[in-house]
């Protein structure tokens, strides 16, 4: 079992065919994955987990007082935009559809708590606001940009601070569609040709490539 990294395959998928570009992802897990995985199963099962991958709901973070030492206040916001919950809707409605296809009906029995299983699209959005949980790619912390409000600049440089740089999926804009270890790896990898670049050039010949 140790051989496994459970999400043994995925697909991108659209939900509406006049997207450009998917707004689902699907996850096949070979076990049941019950809450927040530590609710032990009832008996063997299969899991397809729907992502969705380019939230609109926005939360905000804010200062709880003038104490320092005091938590800050977090409302991460989810599914706050409507559309959102009907694109998790969508992608379930397409997860249902798979698990009756002729390749997948033989394999698997009911439903397991706390799925509700065939439900109109109100009990299904109820569900999904109960249940509905994050997937732990966090990105955006260190925003890079040309604007004031960015933390870093299009070399990754800390504004407003010499030497500093931040070189992971914090510094992305927004959420890729994807997964973000290949994207932390490109900008890794364009972080270390900036800084051997600025140990061998003087600082005034130094390119100024836009970073995308």
């Amino acid at each position: 079992m140790l051989t496994s990294s459970v999400n043994e395959a995925v697909a991108f998928i659209r939900t509406d065919p006049a997207l450009a570009a998917p707004d689902i992802e699907l996850v096949w897990l070979p076990v049941p994955v019950l809450g927040e995985g530590l609710t032990p199963p009832p008996a063997h099962g299969v899991t397809l987990a729907v992502e969705l991958l380019q939230p609109a709901s926005h939360g905000d973070i804010r200062l709880a007082s003038a104490d320092p030492a005091e938590p800050p206040v977090i409302d991460p916001g989810y599914l706050t935009a409507e559309s959102d919950l009907h694109g998790l809707v969508a992608g379930l409605r397409i997860a249902e559809r798979l698990f009756d296809t002729a390749a997948l009906r033989s394999f698997v029995g009911e439903p397991m708590a706390p799925w509700p299983g065939k439900v109109d699209d109100a009990k299904l959005a109820t569900f999904v606001r109960e249940h509905a949980e994050t997937a732990f790619h966090p990105v955006g912390t260190c925003r890079m940009g040309s604007d004031d409000a960015a933390v870093v600049d299009c070399e990754l440089r800390v504004r407003g601070l010499d030497g500093l740089r931040v070189v992971d999926a914090s510094v992305m804009p927004r959420i890729i569609r994807g997964h973000t270890h290949a994207p932390t790896v490109v900008i890794a990898e364009r972080a270390a040709d900036l800084i051997r670049a600025s140990k061998h050039e003087p600082e005034s010949s130094v390119p100024r490539p836009a970073f995308r």
